[in-house]
């Protein structure tokens, strides 16, 4: 009976071996097709989701690997011609100017580059302006008004803690310091309002800056088009916005109209079929989501997280691997914990001192404990529309005494200690409690202020002076000094190149840190309990995932690194 279970487990595995060395290694591509991609969805900066995460509905797209798809497609001369279907997306500006740039970088590479935009009705910024890198812009007769122009809303929840009896004290650094304000706040003050100008300024400059060199128009005519919005599919040809109102099929035939090959296919087209020869190895260390103290990369309700022990473990794994020539140390992050912050901080600087070139690459956000652990890399490389900075304090602690006496809940405190109060959250500060608390914080400003002076060059007063919390775009801060050169992943990667003395053409192996799990590890962590804590992510509302990361994991009443949490362009 043992013999017979042998033979079948020893077949069954040796079938399976037969079939992995002769599967099918790739589509046979013909000259001269048409390769159509799919842009939708939300994309993040991290891997592939895991088998688990897939089979729980994760539906989050690695942006690196788009991004890489269309790098490979630059290599394949038998592709001559791409449509790119631009559906509803979810990403922020810096991801979307680095698409824009990918469209562009087709058409340098001779590929006819069409994008098709299939959003909908009202409102589509993002998708549009990626779009205009295109070589020419289709549009489903069921599209309307793509351009509406750029807005941005703000939620503050002080007036909500009134009404049940609680309150939210804060106590901070820097008058642009408004995360607070979103939290304990019921209105903007005078400098949120100056800064969030001066964001939607820079945004809105960019935007139609963009969209007047993709469709060949002048910038007032550009302002004076989206001021009309909304317009039809049909007046947005006749103004010059796209160049055709059709389907999916017509697009492809203006792309050239070759033989079709869709994304799925095309994926499986390896790097040695495009003359792919690796001649040195860049890691992509990955820095995304909430700073904080511990393990692991995602928050209990499916947040992306930037944890202290995980991501400098994998600054350090890089920099002592001897086949690593440089990282590219990947950020997406609005800040968080300074502890957890300055434990990253220091692994960067580690790596550095190892040897390894290393180049930071900002996506979204680099704010706050986001810039914190990025300031020490060799050269800082930033969307224009990123956001960095965020160079402030703060500590929020609630005072819930009011409430309790509303839910008929008594209570009484007794200290030793002076500062002790500092811990309770029955009744307000003492006078005295809030100076202590200050001290702490202006103690973590310098030290935050110290790293930037040191990493940027710059002297402590410039640095306080374009800090003070204050946000601003990656445009903004190549000019203060905050950022040293604007571009993507791309420049990034070739900058690493150039820093690790391979020439920015050289071919390179990209490497991602953290490692993605193997399928042992991910059912070792379902076991454990990840799918239970991974379920919610699928109904969480995008815009609140910020705040939830911050409500349910950072501590309370400690400081805090971290921007305006619902701040976002759109």
């Amino acid at each position: 009976m043992r013999r017979g279970r042998r033979l079948i487990v020893f077949f069954f595995f040796f079938g399976l071996l037969v079939w992995f060395l002769t599967r099918d290694v790739g589509p046979e591509i013909q000259p001269e097709s048409v390769l159509v991609l799919d842009l939708s969805g939300r994309y993040v900066e991290a891997a592939e989701p895991s088998l688990i995460g897939r089979l729980l509905g994760d539906r989050r797209q690695s942006f690196v690997s788009v991004w890489g798809e269309m790098r490979k497609v630059e290599r394949d001369d038998r592709i001559t011609g791409v449509v790119v279907r631009i559906r509803r997306m979810d990403l922020a500006w810096g991801m979307a100017q680095e698409l824009r740039d990918s469209l562009l970088e087709l058409r340098k590479s001779g590929r006819r580059t069409i994008a098709y935009l299939e959003t909908g009705a009202l409102g589509a910024n993002r998708e549009y302006y990626i779009a205009t890198g295109a070589d020419e812009i289709v549009i489903s007769p069921g599209t309307t008004s793509p351009l509406i122009g750029l807005g941005m809303e703000f939620l503050f929840l002080g007036g909500l803690w009134e009404k049940i009896g609680a309150g939210i004290e804060t106590v901070g650094s820097g008058e642009y310091k408004s995360g607070a304000e979103t939290i304990a706040g019921t209105k903007m003050s005078p400098a949120y309002r100056e800064m969030a100008t001066s964001l939607l300024d820079s945004a809105y400059d960019q935007f139609v800056a963009g969209i007047s060199e993709g469709r060949n128009l002048t910038p007032e005519r550009v302002r004076e088009l989206v001021d009309r919005a909304p317009i039809t599919a049909e007046e947005l040809q006749e103004v010059g916005l796209v160049d055709a109102v059709g389907h999916l099929d017509e697009a492809v035939k203006r792309a050239g109209g070759g033989e079709v090959v869709e994304a799925e296919d095309y994926a499986r087209v390896g790097l040695e079929d495009v003359d792919f020869e690796p001649v040195g190895t860049i890691a992509l260390v990955y820095g995304s989501g909430t700073v904080l103290m511990g393990e692991g990369s995602s928050s209990p309700t499916g947040s992306v997280v930037l944890t202290s022990d995980t991501v400098s473990r994998a600054l350090e794994e890089a920099a002592e691997d001897p086949e690593v020539d440089a990282i590219v140390f990947r950020i997406d992050s609005p800040g968080g914990s300074p502890l957890a912050s300055d434990i990253v901080w220091r692994a960067a600087e580690k790596a550095r001192e190892n040897g390894k070139p290393l180049i930071a690459s900002v996506s979204n956000y680099a704010a706050s404990g986001g810039y914190y652990v990025l300031c020490g890399a060799d050269a800082v490389v930033a969307s224009p529309g990123s956001l960095v900075g965020s160079i402030g304090v703060f500590v929020m602690r609630p005072v819930i005494g009011g409430l309790l006496e509303k839910l008929g809940i008594g209570f009484d405190s007794m200290t030793r200690g002076r500062s002790a109060e500092l811990m309770m959250m029955t009744r307000p500060l003492t006078q005295v409690g809030r100076e202590r608390l200050m001290e702490e914080i202006l103690a973590t400003y310098d030290l935050f202020v110290k790293r930037v002076s040191d990493g940027r060059d710059l002297t402590p007063a410039e640095v306080h002076e374009i800090g003070r919390g204050r946000v601003w775009t990656g445009a903004q801060g190549l000019e203060n000094g905050l950022v040293d050169e604007l571009g993507g992943l791309r420049v990034a990667i070739d900058r690493a190149k150039v820093a690790a003395g391979l020439g920015a053409d050289a071919d390179v192996k990209l490497v991602p840190y953290p490692m993605p799990k193997t399928l042992v590890q991910q059912f070792s962590s379902a076991l454990q309990g990840s799918i239970a804590r991974a379920t919610p992510r699928l109904v969480l509302p995008e815009q609140l995932r910020r705040l939830e990361a911050f409500v349910t994991t950072l501590p309370q009443g400690t400081p805090l690194l971290v921007p305006p949490f619902m701040v976002e362009i759109r």
